[in-house]
C-alpha cells in the first residue's frame, strides 16, 4: 500500500499521523509513506527526524482577517498545483487529512483526481476543512464520539479514537519514573502546555513555584516550551531538587506513564494521551486557538468526572494551589477520575485508523 499524510502546523495534526505511521510500517514492511506539509510547520522538524520523507507546500492559515485574503489563496492555488504534482508522481493508493492548513490543498486535490481520501478528525469540534469536505470522502474517523454530531449526516464517519493513544499506552508507571530518576512511590505531576508551550501555564505555575506552594511529597515533571524556557529557568524555585525542567521531551511517554496528575492545556492529542493511561487532569483550554475547540475537548472530560476544567481567565495561581491541594489530599477522588479518564481512552485507535485505510485503499 502506498499511503499520502498530509497535516501539520502544531503536534496535535503530526503525532496521531506519525504514530499511524509507524504503527502501519510495524505491520506491513512493505508499506510506502509520503507525507505533506509546510516548511514552516512543526512538521518540518519533526518528520524527517522520525525518518519519514516530507514533500513542502506553500500555504498558511486564514484568521478571518479579509487583508490575509489574497495572499491566503495565492498560497491556497500554488499548494494545489504542487501536491498535485506529488500526487501525479508518487500515485497513492489511499490519501490521509489529518488536519492543519496544509491538509485542504491535498485533500481537494485528490478529491479532484479521483483518489480514495480519508480524514482524521482530533477535535470534539471538527475544524472548517474537515467540516466541509467531510460528505465527499470516503471516511471521516473522528477520535471522540460526540464528534458525528458536529459533521453532516451524509458523511461515512468512524470512531477510530486518536492513534497517539496507541503510543503510550504501553507504557508502565516504573518505566517512566526509571526514566526521570523518580521514586515510584511519590506523587509526580506532569505539566505542559502543548508542543510549543503555554505562556499563561508557565506564568502561573513560576508563581505557584516562586511562593513556595509545591507540597512537599510532590515532584514535577515541568515542560515549558522552548521559546520560554531561558525565562522560565531563571525564576526562582523552579531549580528546585523535586522540579525536573525541560525546554521539550521528545519522549513524552515516559513523562506520561509517571504522572499521576497533568495539568495542561487540552489540546486533542494531549487528551488521547492522558486518557490512554488514565491520568486526572487539570485542564486549562487555550482561548487563542481556531472556534475556541480545546474549550469542547476539556468540557467533554470534565463532564465525564475525568478532569477538572479551568478557563483561562480564571486560572492564577491561587486556583492553581487551591485546586492542586484539593485534588492531592483526596485519594479517592483522583482514582475515581483515573477510572473516568481510562474509560474515554481508545488504546487500540492506530489498529482501527489503519483498518480504515486499508479498507479504501483495497
Amino acid at each position: 500500500m502506498k499511503l499520502l499524510i498530509g497535516g501539520g502546523g502544531t503536534g496535535g495534526h503530526i503525532y496521531p499521523a506519525l504514530a499511524l505511521a509507524r504503527y502501519a510500517q510495524a505491520e506491513d514492511s512493505t508499506i510506502e509513506i509520503l507525507f505533506v506539509g509546510t516548511e514552516k510547520g512543526l512538521e518540518s522538524k519533526i518528520v524527517p527526524s522520525a525518518g519519514f520523507t516530507l514533500k513542502t507546500v506553500p500555504v498558511r492559515g486564514f484568521q478571518r482577517n479579509l487583508k490575509q485574503l489574497g495572499p491566503v489563496a495565492v498560497d491556497l492555488f500554488r499548494g494545489l498545483k504542487q501536491v498535485s504534482r506529488v500526487i501525479n508522481e508518487y500515485r497513492p493508493d489511499v490519501i490521509l487529512g489529518t488536519g492543519g492548513y496544509v491538509a485542504a490543498p491535498l485533500v481537494i486535490a485528490g478529491l479532484l483526481k479521483g483518489y480514495p481520501v480519508v480524514l482524521h478528525e482530533q477535535n470534539a469540534l471538527p475544524g472548517l476543512v474537515n467540516r466541509r469536505l467531510a460528505p465527499f470522502v470516503k471516511r471521516v474517523c473522528i477520535s471522540f464520539a460526540e464528534t458525528e454530531k458536529r459533521i453532516s449526516r451524509f458523511s461515512r464517519v468512524f470512531y477510530t479514537g486518536n492513534p497517539r493513544a496507541s503510543e503510550v499506552a504501553t507504557m508502565s508507571r516504573q518505566e517512566g519514573c526509571r526514566h526521570f530518576n523518580l521514586d515510584p512511590d511519590g506523587i509526580n505531576i506532569l505539566i505542559y502546555g502543548g508542543s510549543r508551550g503555554a505562556l499563561k501555564l508557565n506564568q502561573v505555575v513560576t508563581e505557584y513555584l516562586k511562593k513556595g506552594l509545591l507540597p512537599g511529597a510532590v515532584n514535577l515533571i515541568y515542560v515549558t516550551g522552548d521559546i520560554y524556557y531561558a525565562e522560565v529557568s531563571a525564576e526562582p524555585g523552579t531549580q528546585s531538587q523535586r522540579v525536573r525542567l525541560y525546554p521539550y521531551l521528545d519522549r513524552m511517554p515516559e513523562a506520561l506513564a509517571a504522572a499521576d496528575l497533568a495539568v495542561t492545556r487540552s489540546g486533542a492529542t494531549t487528551l488521547a494521551e492522558i486518557t490512554a493511561l488514565g491520568i486526572p487532569a487539570l485542564l486549562v483550554p487555550s482561548p487563542n486557538v481556531v472556534n475556541n475547540h480545546q474549550y469542547y475537548n476539556a468540557r467533554l472530560l470534565a463532564d465525564a468526572g475525568a478532569a477538572v476544567l479551568v478557563e483561562e481567565k480564571d486560572f492564577d495561581y491561587r486556583r492553581l494551589q487551591q485546586e492542586l491541594d484539593r485534588l492531592l489530599n483526596d485519594p479517592s477522588l483522583l482514582e475515581e477520575m483515573k477510572k473516568k479518564s481510562r474509560q474515554m481512552g481508545v488504546t487500540d485507535a492506530a489498529v482501527r485508523l489503519y483498518r480504515c485505510l486499508q479498507e479504501v485503499a483495497s
